[in-house]
């Protein structure tokens, strides 16, 4: 009696297959799929889909492409263009954009494209005024704190000035004042940037 399960079980596993849970073809059951050569023109005459991201992306599931140094570089090409800006006693201007560093990025997700960036800089700045008729040169750095995508309403601006024992306080004052007007055509300026890195 042993043998003949024995034998039985043998005969069932070799029967068996990758499709285990398919025990036994019946009449009823769906037909097997028959297999269809492509033909290359239908493939030509399909519609065209437009999708976003990578060809390997057709889905337009989420894909992250790192921005860093076109950003880094187009941020202090714009700043150190601003050319210089006049005072009511003298002018001044951005020398060079000294530290910028921060991440830029454009994420696709469900086929809809959208950019970010997060960046701090430092821009070293020169300038001359006129005090006390003589004519005062000064050095210095705006530092702008962390800023991000859609936010420049909120920009601000520190103005450190280097040390100088000719220039009284009431002066230096004077100046820090006329270099925060730089407000205003620097957050011009990296709103240009915000619309370039969208058009990415």
């Amino acid at each position: 009696m042993e043998e003949g399960a024995a034998v039985t079980a043998e005969k069932a596993a070799e029967s068996a297959s990758y499709t285990y849970w398919v025990r036994e073809v019946s009449r009823d059951a769906a037909p097997l799929p028959v297999p269809k050569k492509i033909d290359p023109a239908d493939l030509t005459n399909q519609p065209n889909q437009t999708h976003l991201g990578s060809a390997w992306n057709r889905a337009g599931t989420w894909e992250e492409k790192n921005l860093n140094k076109w950003a880094t570089d187009r941020i202090k090409e714009l700043l150190v263009s601003m050319g210089s800006m006049e005072f009511s006693g003298g002018k001044a201007e951005i020398t060079e954009v000294t530290r910028c560093s921060g991440d830029a990025f454009l994420v696709t997700v469900r086929n809809k494209k959208r950019v970010g960036y997060t960046y701090e800089l430092t821009l070293k700045v020169k300038g001359e005024w006129h005090i006390g008729g003589e004519k005062k040169k000064m050095k210095g750095h705006i530092d702008v704190p962390e800023f991000s995508f859609g936010e420049l309403d909120d920009l601000q601006i520190d103005v450190k000035l280097s040390e100088d024992k000719d220039v009284l306080p009431q002066d230096k004052q004077r100046m820090s004042q006329d270099l925060k007007l730089f407000l205003q055509p620097l957050r011009e300026k990296l709103l240009q940037f915000e619309e370039e890195l969208k058009a990415r």
